[in-house]
């Protein structure tokens, strides 16, 4: 197929406000992906857009496996707060209210 680019399982991107951290949740518009390098803002870098990560979460919720995650973005966290929030992912595992981190399988692009 002479059209095709690439899987997409990683993409390029030029890194938001503030830069990102490796390991970072990034959010470009509706493309949602982790770092996997550090880049100052407006710097080139690459974002895997699917997976099972393990993702800083909203301490004041708990996560229940299998429901629907979504990306606070200005709090650069999971959230179970649909309103105002993009949808990226799905829980694995729950994660009790005073869990730093969540275990999310991502999509690629938040809805």
């Amino acid at each position: 197929m002479k059209n095709f680019v690439q899987p997409g399982n990683y993409v390029t991107v030029t890194a938001p406000a503030g830069g990102i951290t490796s390991g970072d949740g990034v959010l470009v518009g509706h493309l949602f992906g982790v770092a996997t390098t550090t880049a100052k803002e407006g710097e080139e870098c690459e974002i895997a857009t699917n997976g099972v990560y393990d993702l800083a979460k909203d301490t004041g919720e708990a996560l229940t496996a299998g429901a629907p995650v979504y990306w606070n973005a200005s709090a650069g966290e999971v959230t179970t707060t649909a309103t105002d929030n993009l949808r990226i992912g799905t829980a694995l595992l729950a994660a009790a209210t005073a869990a730093t981190t969540g275990r999310v399988l991502i999509t690629g692009h938040a809805i």
